[in-house]
């Protein structure tokens, strides 16, 4: 009898579901370099948080603490990863995290959001220094890839704060920087006339990102030209095609007879002139891309 009695309790209680086990930093932060940290890196880190630290985790962003130690249902950082608050993270979403991954950060944040072994002295342990991306003569996607994470998809990606990506332009995957939205944002080859360098330079209105300043610093700026000069190489450093027959708009002050801000274009005998803009004065160019990813003009105005 003892023993049937044992057996059925041993029996309901392999039928229990075993507890949750405790989150760990260790998988906590290396689900934020897998898909946070891409944005929430260095100093122009989104409201200033920095996530590449349990330190920064911790000290939070502008608007506060993102961690409550032991409490997941009042952390900033669940409501954004589950999508109670928005814009719900990370913004280059979908996908989100995997419903496990959430449940990790929240064991995690339930245990009392512990830190790395070896407590203070690890956590403030330096971080290694970051590879300098034109050290090898060249820019890839990747390389540029969180200048767009920290400042543009924002507002053009699905996941916008807006209805929709303005102007349909999505920065959020180098297939969508490539497509462009309503006009070319990116011209292999030619930063000059990229709409992108255009609007983060302030030469196209409005100035980009939409609620700077502050803009983009000049180290920024000069990868994203470094990146487009060179091709617009993808990550595995594939040129992108010349994108034939795209339309774009410029709209500046002629720099040469044939030349707007500094971005040259061609004149052929179908090009539509009107009141022809002498140099110094505002002008607007509508053209195409040729097949060696010249600029033809289709019509040409003063402003």
């Amino acid at each position: 009898m003892r023993s049937t009695v044992c057996t059925a309790a041993a029996l309901a209680a392999l039928a229990l579901p075993l507890p949750a086990p405790a989150g760990t930093w260790a998988e906590v932060q290396a689900i934020l370099q897998e898909r946070c940290v891409f944005c929430h890196s260095g100093d122009a880190a989104p409201l200033g948080l920095v996530l590449e630290s349990h330190a920064g985790l911790m000290a939070g962003s502008e608007n506060g603490p993102v961690v409550v130690p032991g409490a997941p249902a009042e952390s900033a950082l669940i409501a954004r990863l589950t999508g109670a608050a928005e814009p719900r993270m990370p913004l280059d979403g979908p996908p989100f995290l995997e419903p496990a991954q959430i449940a990790a950060v929240e064991a995690w944040i339930a245990a009392g959001a512990p830190g790395p072994p070896g407590g203070a002295a690890a956590a403030a342990a330096p971080p290694s220094a970051p590879a300098d991306p034109m050290a090898d003569g060249r820019v890839t996607y990747d390389e540029v890839a969180a200048i767009f994470g920290r400042h543009c998809i924002e507002c053009h990606s699905e996941n916008s704060k807006m209805e929709a990506p303005p102007e349909g332009l999505r920065l959020d995957s180098y297939a969508s920087v490539l497509a462009g939205g309503d006009r070319l944002a990116v011209l292999p080859g030619n930063a000059q006339a990229s709409e992108v360098i255009r609007r983060v330079e302030g030469l196209a209105e409005p100035r980009m990102p939409f609620d700077g300043p502050p803009w983009l610093t000049g180290a920024e700026i000069a990868l994203l030209r470094a990146w487009i000069d060179g091709g617009a190489l993808s990550a595995g450093g594939v040129p992108a095609p010349v994108p034939v027959g795209a339309r774009l708009r410029i709209r500046g002050v002629m720099t040469g007879a044939s030349e707007i801000d500094g971005a040259a274009f061609e004149i052929t005998p179908a090009t539509r002139i009107d009141d022809r803009p002498s140099v110094g004065s505002a002008a607007e160019l509508r053209g195409r891309i040729g097949p060696d990813g010249r600029i033809l003009a289709e019509r040409l105005r003063d402003r």
